[in-house]
């Protein structure tokens, strides 16, 4: 993690800045930081003001919250089970600075734990471990088998969640706007979107299947642009939980910045942190209550966060809400608490429980009516509820004629009666997913007959076929009932 890739992401400078700088600092020499100013891309407040939010990295072992045994426990089964050899790379695999890796070292040299092999050919010192530290190892790895970045300390993280909260970043008018650019939304479901976002709590969208209920949450867990900061992992009453997950955290980083801005206050930022943008987490009917625990890993002895503590500081999204394994009351119970107070529990297997902060966008997507999911006082839990309805003809042709136009083809008024007429002979409301469903069947069936992509008679009955299922009264599949 380096100050130049937070100052991109942050929208402070760009790429080409960087860029600039570069050429600056090899001209005049200095540090990175030093060529950002005097080209007047930044003021020196700016830098130290992106400074001062970043994790702030330990000087010496003490600092670091964390018993010194862990740590030392940890570079042991580096050395033995990764092979690890020299300072550098122990202080790479658990993101330490050299200084607290070389404390560790000595203390490990004073209980002859390791000795000096020799330097590598950049001059730097190897170890090995002696028969003692191997007998070490080999018993720490027995009380835990974890090996990789270094924990922060329960009370960092909580400190950490609260002082980078959803509320922190204001949604813009203009914003939520060139978010759904490109979609034809209800002008009334916008402008209520828009302060449910700002204000952090939790938010109902019911309405129809095919509607974008998806759609909408997906693109509001999107719309944060926040830096964040997500620990590799956390220590919580001598127990390992592992935190950032690189399927669900997208990391602040570009590969050229991270080239040319290394020597850009490095140090002072400490890289046991993930500097990501604000995650969002999606769960549907595979959700059970057991994910909403902790899970613990009974042979490798360390815990995995559930998805919710995942998404702290960013949107949990249950689609599909009502279709899960678990009962919905179960859910809603589950959730009682956390949307209430802002506080969750966690359990340990030891039977130890701390409290979190919970701050983040619970969303609940549901086409169930809410009263069939929920009683009067969890309605009250949840602040927004947004209905999403079959659109109106006129934004229906609206998105039709728009699709049509960015495939290239041309959507005659014969077709498009063509198109309302099949919907409404079968019965069926209007719904936005309707269009696209219906031209990518256009599409397959030109690309099938080798013609450029049109609409036909032909195309369009075989298209509205697939869309919906007839039903009669005295056959099924073309036999007669008996």
């Amino acid at each position: 993690m380096n100050v130049g890739t937070l100052l991109v992401a942050k929208g402070l400078v760009s790429e080409e800045d960087i860029g600039r700088a570069v050429e600056h600092q090899s001209s005049n020499g200095g540090v990175l930081g030093d060529s950002i100013l005097a080209l007047g891309l930044l003021t020196a407040d700016q830098v130290e003001s992106v400074l001062s939010e970043a994790p702030q990295a330990p000087s010496v072992v003490e600092n670091t919250g964390i018993d010194p045994v862990l740590l030392l426990e940890l570079a042991i089964k580096g050395i033995y089970s990764e092979s690890l050899e020299t300072a550098s790379q122990l202080s790479d695999a658990l993101k330490l600075t050299s200084r607290v890796i070389d404390q560790l070292l000595q203390t490990a040299m004073d209980r002859k734990l390791i000795e000096a092999g020799g330097t590598t050919l950049h001059g730097e010192m190897r170890y090995g471990l002696t028969r003692a530290g191997r007998e070490y190892a080999i018993d720490c790895l027995q009380r835990g088998q974890y090996f990789g970045p270094a924990p922060v300390t329960f009370e960092a993280y909580a400190d950490r969640i609260q002082r980078q909260r959803v509320t922190n970043e204001i949604v813009s008018r203009g914003r939520l706007d060139a978010a759904f650019e490109g979609l034809v939304m209800p002008e009334r479901l916008i402008r209520r979107l828009g302060p449910a976002i700002n204000s952090g709590n939790s938010i109902l969208i019911y309405g129809p299947a095919g509607n974008g209920k998806t759609t909408i949450a997906e693109i509001v867990g999107n719309i944060f642009q926040n830096v964040i900061y997500v620990p590799y992992c956390v220590e919580i009453d001598g127990e390992i939980m592992k935190v950032f997950d690189p399927s669900i955290h997208r990391v602040v980083d570009d590969p050229q910045a991270r080239e040319t801005t290394t020597n850009l206050r490095r140090s002072r930022i400490d890289t046991r942190w993930v500097a990501c943008y604000r995650p969002m987490v999606i769960t549907g009917g595979e959700l059970t209550i057991e994910m909403l625990d902790l899970k613990y890993n009974a042979l490798a002895k360390f815990y995995e966060a559930p998805l919710h503590i995942k998404a702290l500081n960013g949107t949990f999204l249950i689609d599909d809400f009502g279709r899960q394994r678990a009962k919905p009351e179960d859910i809603l119970n589950r959730w009682i608490v956390p949307l209430n107070s802002r506080i969750d529990f966690l359990t340990l297997h030891t039977g130890k429980s701390v409290t979190i902060p919970f701050d983040e966008v619970v969303i609940f997507s549901t086409n169930m009516h809410p009263d069939d999911l929920m009683d009067p006082a969890f309605q009250r839990r949840i602040s927004y509820k947004l209905e999403t309805v079959e659109p109106p003809e006129e934004l229906f042709r609206k998105v039709l004629a728009g699709m049509a136009a960015k495939h290239s083809l041309e959507l005659s008024e014969d077709i498009y009666e063509r198109i309302l007429a099949g919907i409404r002979d079968n019965n069926a409301p209007l719904a936005y997913y309707q269009p696209k469903f219906i031209i990518d069947q256009v599409l397959a069936s030109c690309k099938f007959e080798g013609m450029k992509p049109q609409f036909t008679d032909d195309n369009v009955d075989d298209a509205l076929a697939n869309l919906f299922v007839k039903k009669t009264d005295d056959k099924m599949f073309g036999v007669k009932r008996s």
